[in-house]
């Protein structure tokens, strides 16, 4: 075993012991609670490392950075997804590699990924829709009153497919507080769409908080592969 796979399945052991004990903690099962590894910065190497490893759920935050990563490692068993804020222009490069799309928040995204959709996949995309949590700017996402009615434009379209939810915990906030009210923001959408639900919220910080208010999906970069120093390695997290 290379030193960056060692590396890395100590990591990977430490944040699914997480997870475990998270969900023990609220009567769960951690096979309900999918751990997305969050690559951005890293290189396709780690990528590889960790499919090898038994990850196979990837995520990127730049469509130049996640593209050329999906397009090197096309062989792999990885499902690829998109959580950066997404502009329209990029649908069309985004929907080629992407299985899901977690920052769906606005209606004009949603008409061009159904377009991007409608000619460049055989499948519909799966999509969450972005909750905004505390309104801080450049982080994206739709206010809870508007979720419903972004999510019905999204599962009126034949090739997009509304899957749940997705959120960041404002920054130095209380996460118990958002994701609590993340999760009955779900409540009322599972009541419209019954088939939408994921909550992907949690990261390497607050990602037990998550499991706590029924986080399906957690996404974390930092306690999985290190922290990057100035783009010339890293240090352990």
């Amino acid at each position: 075993m290379s030193d960056r796979r060692a590396e890395l399945a100590a990591s990977l052991a430490d944040v699914r012991n997480r997870i475990g004990a998270a969900c023990g903690d609220a009567g769960r099962d951690p096979a309900d609670v999918t751990l997305i590894a969050v690559t951005k910065t890293w290189p396709a190497s780690d990528v590889a490392e960790l499919a090898a490893l038994g990850v196979h759920d990837v995520a990127e935050n730049k469509d130049q950075e996640a593209r050329a990563k999906a397009s090197s490692l096309e062989s792999l068993d990885v499902r690829w997804h998109f959580v950066g804020q997404l502009q329209r222009n990029k649908a069309r490069s985004v929907v080629r590699y992407a299985d899901v799309v977690h920052s769906v928040d606005r209606p004009e995204l949603v008409t061009a990924l159904a377009k991007a959709a409608a000619q460049h996949r055989d499948a519909p995309l799966d999509v969450l829709v972005q909750v905004d949590l505390d309104s801080a700017a450049g982080r994206g996402g739709v206010a809870p009153a508007g979720v419903l009615a972004l999510a019905a434009e999204v599962a009126a379209s034949d090739t997009l497919r509304l899957v749940g939810l997705m959120a960041v915990a404002p920054l130095g906030g209380d996460p118990d507080h958002a994701f609590a009210r993340l999760a009955d923001v779900s409540r009322a959408l599972r009541g419209e769409h019954a088939d939408a639900t994921w909550i992907s919220a949690g990261m390497s910080g607050d990602l037990e908080s998550a499991v706590r208010h029924g986080a399906t999906h957690v996404r974390v970069g930092s306690a999985l592969l290190g922290k990057r120093v100035s783009g010339h390695g890293s240090v352990r997290p």
